[in-house]
């Protein structure tokens, strides 16, 4: 992979975070519980617990395993390689991703911490890409309407690219 294009520096993830927490913990009905998406939203997860705690709602973290496995003619399947504990019974759950490309993720990962018991499921994304044809909506997002194949902070591309602490966009040939 070369070098991605840098869409978002570490100063201004770091700044889009703080906000978002601030209004999550702002919000009326505040979550209980933070959960996860694996692996793409495990950076995004641990910055946004950290900076909701230093506004004062330090929640405790749990995560889910999901694999996406599909293509464009055939859709989207998503298994859960490690689905939700009892944790999530009873609570307002506060659910984090990565990305938000068409959302298959994201509406597994809803339905199975309502499975769960969840009473309720609000989600909060680093990027929110405003897919046309999405079949799940966020509740909150750090960025919007960002095109193309994204990685750093926790996304990559077929395993690199996770660790950049930029957001990026892949460049085509």
């Amino acid at each position: 992979m070369s070098a991605p294009e840098i869409l978002f520096s570490e100063a201004e993830i770091a700044a889009r975070v703080n906000a978002l927490a601030r209004r999550i913990a702002a919000a009326p009905q505040r979550p209980e519980l933070m959960v996860g998406i694996l692996v793409g939203a495990f950076v995004f997860a641990a910055d946004l617990a950290r900076a909701l705690a230093r506004e004062g709602l330090s929640l405790p973290v749990e995560f889910l395993w999901l694999r996406s496995y599909g293509d464009a003619r055939s859709g989207d399947e998503v298994r859960a390689l490690v689905g939700p504990t009892q944790g999530a019974q009873g609570k307002r759950v506060l659910l984090v991703d990565g990305v938000l490309d068409r959302g298959s993720t994201l509406a597994k990962a809803k339905a199975l911490l309502a499975g769960a018991g969840a009473v309720s499921v609000v989600s909060a994304v680093a990027v929110d890409k405003l897919h046309a044809h999405a079949l799940f909506t966020a509740d909150y997002a750090a960025f919007e309407g960002v095109n193309g194949f994204i990685v750093g902070y926790g996304m990559d591309d077929a395993g690199a690219g996770r660790a950049l602490p930029y957001i990026g966009r892949v460049k085509t040939a």
